[in-house]
């Protein structure tokens, strides 16, 4: 509560999916002043935007979550554009940082930074031990020099700010849109709508033999705060659940708390995507005091009420 009184924050991407649950917690811990930046009046990929919103806030600490994000197919069909658009975004947020003289910058990355093949489980030494998985490398390697960029501050300047890496994120609130959409919400969404429609199959991507890591968004916000709160170092930081879970036995489970009875029809002509995820989260809780909480399976319920309810 005492670290958060008096502060004026700026979240980026504090109306998104993430934001949302992570500005419930600001103001839960005590934070009055939370600024965020609606794309309709700070265009984060313009400086002109960047200055006047730092001239606006006066504010003491930055958490940059915005992002322009989406699954493989958004990945493959948008590689020019998620590259440039989030690559411009974190370099301009954290450089007029810099010259507001700003407290403290959370800089959020992504697991897709990581080499396409990484030692289970990922450590962070292990993030420049090769390319990222092919499909989402240019958005990977964006929101990787973030890192690159926070080091070189902080060794020039003595700027403050910190890079951390969440896996895949699940929970109330994700996006359902099918064209953009992560591999939890999209099956949720496939198999409820199924059910609704009388559809007697559902169509999912790939082979089903990778693996995936899943954090729920809820954790993820609390990891986040805390790192702002405790952690001031450049070296780059996993927040994760440290499970693991192949996508035919995570379809399978989605199918079975949907209850959706069908046939499941792989395509195995369309990507699969990093062979294996799974973090090293033992960083986290070291320097942190950070560890995830939620159970996967009531995770996926709650995330699948909220699709229930809100679908319309």
């Amino acid at each position: 509560m005492s670290f958060w009184k008096g502060k004026k924050v700026i979240v980026t991407g504090g109306a998104g999916f993430l934001g949302s649950w992570l500005i419930e917690k600001l103001k839960a811990s005590g934070c009055l002043e939370i600024f965020i930046p609606r794309r309709s009046d700070y265009d984060l990929t313009k400086e002109a935007d960047v200055e006047r919103l730092y001239r606006d806030t006066e504010a003491d600490i930055v958490i940059h979550l915005a992002a322009v994000v989406g699954g493989i197919g958004a990945n493959k069909a948008n590689p020019g554009k998620f590259l440039y658009e989030n690559l411009v975004m974190g370099a301009m947020m954290m450089e007029h940082a810099r010259r507001n003289n700003i407290k403290k910058f959370t800089a959020i990355g992504t697991i897709c930074a990581y080499p396409k093949f990484t030692n289970i489980p990922f450590k962070e030494e292990d993030l420049w031990n090769g390319y990222p998985e092919e499909t989402n490398a240019p958005y990977g390697l964006a929101k990787k020099m973030m890192l690159v960029q926070s080091q070189a501050y902080r060794e020039q300047y003595g700027f403050n700010s910190i890079f951390l890496l969440p896996v895949n994120l699940y929970g109330p609130g994700d996006n359902f849109d099918l064209n953009s959409s992560h591999v939890i919400p999209a099956m949720i969404r496939k198999c409820v709508d199924a059910i609704n429609k009388g559809d007697k199959e559902i169509i999912v991507w790939g082979t089903g033999e990778p693996t995936r890591e899943f954090f729920y968004v809820e954790d993820c916000a609390e990891g986040i705060l805390l790192a702002t709160e405790h952690y001031n170092k450049s070296e780059p930081i996993n927040l994760g659940s440290g499970m693991e879970i192949s996508i035919k036995d995570l379809v399978d489970m989605i199918a079975k708390l949907t209850e959706f009875s069908g046939k499941i029809v792989w395509d195995v002509t369309k990507p699969d995507g990093q062979p294996r995820r799974r973090l090293d989260t033992s960083k986290a809780e070291r320097e942190f005091g950070f560890s995830a909480k939620m159970d996967f399976e009531e995770g996926l319920r709650r995330t699948i009420k909220w699709y229930r309810e809100n679908r319309k």
